[in-house]
């Protein structure tokens, strides 16, 4: 499929006089210069997506992997005059800040249509600041899955629990085989964040979150309290949890489950999870590895956190606007999903491209909880609240972890850290 539709780029490139593009225009021989997070493998794929574009349209596209330092070098490119022509970024707060600061160019009415038309209304929606739409959302992590070992679930004849209560009560089999049925990589305050969202998003809902996620409502709301009181069911039980999870990262958290001996048999965390078990184990992913969506609380519905990297441009010219629009198009997603290692929230990808039954349940998770889906809300906050190691909601999470009967303790330490990152 993947060679097939480069093939038709081609030609459609051929047919082209010049590289002229859908609105007439000639972009051959122009450079637009992309900064992006990937590195390694992702960005091989993610330049083979660039490529097509470059053979679609004769435009020269120049890819810098920047990792974790792209914010700072964004900005210090923005502060020299030279900002890149596009940008992915992970954090929609610093969208925001760009935005507000006039560095970004909104998206232009085609690449608008292309969102809404290929989305659910939420990411345009996460994609605007203040009414006006700047980012795309092209790449997505879905943050709402268990993994488990079937080897301990068929020797406790369990299925995967579809409620959150059902989770307890297949743990507490677990418990009794002598195997540790929850790793949590509590090391990194980052999965500890992941944990409370899913359950807050489940027990508050999605209103709710939104606000919580602004401090619109505070972290001593009543609805922050019950979402706290339902992680401890499960933090709360030493024999549920394996030991020293505060000691434990992420990492580790995943080998505990499908390394050679496992020490546990389930793990919490996002579809990159696959690719931990798939370098670190002897683990199949879809066979001896496999994975179930976070659980219901008290009867909500389905509904997924996410991640993502966002497109946004920092410059309005054509060639730059043109590579806006093909990677808000379902093609240039279904390059990287043939090539793995990629979920989309476009729902016009189609479901094949994806290259393995399980990567295709959990981006198939993603489309269909329309609007249910809402973003990592620590990448929502201020830094210095949702991203700071041993600081802010990371430490605060990590000492309830360490201590779940205390939650009174715990939300007020939360609002009063809230309270100080959001300038309240």
């Amino acid at each position: 499929m993947r060679m097939q539709w480069i093939a038709l780029l081609a030609l459609a490139a051929a047919a082209c006089s010049g590289g002229a593009t859908a609105t007439g225009g000639d972009i051959s021989g122009q450079t637009v210069e992309v900064f992006g997070p990937w590195t390694g493998d992702e960005q091989k794929n993610f330049e083979q997506v660039l490529q097509a574009f470059a053979d679609r349209t004769g435009a020269e596209v120049r890819y810098t992997p920047a990792g974790d330092e792209l914010p700072t070098l964004v900005q210090t490119r923005i502060s020299g005059g030279r900002p890149p022509n596009i940008a992915l970024v992970a954090q929609p707060g610093l969208v925001a800040q760009f935005a507000k600061a006039g560095s970004l160019k909104p998206l232009g009415a085609e690449v608008e249509k292309a969102i809404t038309e290929h989305n659910a209304g939420v990411w345009k929606r996460l994609g605007s600041v203040d009414g006006t739409l700047y980012g795309i959302t092209f790449k997505a992590a879905n943050k709402s899955a268990f993994w488990y070992s079937a080897k301990a679930f068929r020797q406790v004849g369990a299925t995967p629990p579809a409620t959150w209560d059902d989770l307890i009560t297949v743990s507490q089999a677990i418990a009794e085989t002598g195997l540790a049925p929850v790793s949590i990589g509590g090391a990194d305050g980052w999965t500890l964040t992941d944990w409370f969202e899913n359950v807050y998003l489940r027990t508050a809902g999605p209103d709710n979150y939104d606000k919580l996620a602004k401090h619109e409502i505070p972290w001593t709301d009543p609805t922050v309290r019950k979402a706290l009181e339902e992680l401890a069911k499960l933090w709360g039980d030493p024999t549920l949890i394996a030991p020293s999870a505060l000691q434990t990262e992420f990492t580790k958290s995943v080998i505990n489950v499908f390394g050679e001996p496992s020490s546990a048999a389930m793990v919490f965390e996002a579809d990159f999870v696959a690719s931990v078990i798939t370098t670190n184990t002897r683990a199949k992913v879809g066979e001896d590895a496999k994975f179930f969506p976070f659980p219901s609380v008290a009867g909500s519905e389905d509904a997924v956190v996410a991640g993502g990297d966002m497109a946004v441009q920092f410059k309005d010219d054509e060639a730059t606007t043109e590579l806006m629009k093909f990677l808000a198009s379902p093609e240039s997603g279904e390059i990287w999903a043939e090539l793995g290692g990629f979920l989309s929230p476009n729902r016009n990808i189609p479901e094949s491209s994806y290259p393995d039954e399980v990567t295709q349940d959990l981006a198939r998770r993603i489309v269909d909880a329309g609007d249910n889906v809402r973003f990592d809300m620590s990448d929502l906050a201020p830094a210095a609240f949702g991203g700071t190691k041993g600081a802010g909601e990371w430490k605060d999470l990590q000492d309830f972890l360490a201590d779940p009967k205390n939650v009174g303790g715990i939300m007020q330490r939360l609002e009063a850290n809230a309270a100080k990152a959001y300038g309240k």
